[in-house]
């Protein structure tokens, strides 16, 4: 059965957006507008890297609690935005693990530490890891690994597919990746101002009882994935069973904050 709700990103005030949902299994349950279509991700570029992470982990390069980053700082703490980075610069603004710092300059610290350990660019990294074994061929990154992907609903509807039913890695290794991690941490949403806890995995956000949000009212806790400022987002709801990605060309804004709740729970409504 097509999910009909897709659709309603017809009535999003943005040139040109793409959405769709898809199961574990693989299984596509709809999609809707240009799903081969270029996109920047903005910060959905972030759970790209994060997985390409966990991949050096799970091959021996990295451990996620050697240092990284400022000092006292570790793999970890960069994967879960608790490094006390700053959020675009590279000044340490809190001691590591005290405060969720939203922090673009983790994720680059991140990647070089990576693209050092693995004597491999992270991009060349990204592709290696995750990407080309996914089939991923539309997707590349272009510069940081917190924010210059490029990609479309088709391939990120593969690897949301990834995310539900691990084939890269070991299921455990994804399931701490969607676990609270420096648990009771407050910090700031960007976009949605302070929260108190401000849940986060390794490199996916974990929607929990946060409000507002980006997701529906009726998306279930356990809900993680990621949203860019381009407007974008991929969620997965191991509640509903289902993935969506919605992609656009439009900069993160009220209308987004507006159009993304009713819409996903329209999507999980169908379901």
């Amino acid at each position: 059965m097509p999910l009909h709700n897709l659709a309603l990103i017809e009535n999003w005030p943005v040139p040109t957006a793409a959405a769709g949902v898809v199961r574990a299994d693989g299984t596509v349950l709809g999609t809707h507008g240009p799903t081969t279509h270029p996109f920047p991700l903005a910060s959905v570029t972030k759970p790209l890297a994060a997985y390409a992470a966990l991949v050096a982990y799970e091959e021996g390069a990295i451990e996620l609690d050697e240092p990284a980053g400022p000092p006292g700082s570790t793999v970890r703490h960069l994967l879960a935005h608790t490094s006390g980075l700053a959020f675009d610069e590279h000044r340490v603004t809190a001691p590591p693990g005290q405060r969720r710092l939203y922090s673009n300059a983790g994720f680059e610290q991140l990647g070089d530490h990576i693209a050092k350990a693995t004597e491999i660019e992270f991009a060349e990294y990204l592709h290696q890891a995750v990407l080309a074994p996914l089939a991923m061929n539309s997707t590349s990154l272009n510069g940081s690994p917190a924010k210059d992907g490029v990609s479309t609903v088709a391939d990120l509807l593969l690897f949301a597919a990834e995310l539900q039913a691990p084939r890269l890695l070991d299921p455990r290794t994804v399931a701490e990746a969607m676990t609270v991690q420096y648990p009771g941490t407050k910090g700031v949403l960007p976009g949605y101002g302070h929260q108190n806890p401000n849940d986060w995995g390794l490199g996916f956000e974990i929607r929990d009882s946060k409000s507002p949000h980006w997701t529906g009212s009726s998306s279930s806790p356990r809900t993680f994935g990621h949203f860019g400022q381009s407007g974008t987002f991929l969620w997965v709801d191991p509640a509903a069973g289902a993935a969506c990605v919605a992609l656009t060309d439009r900069a993160f804004g009220p209308w987004a904050v507006e159009a993304w709740p009713p819409f996903t729970d329209a999507v999980l409504a169908e379901l």
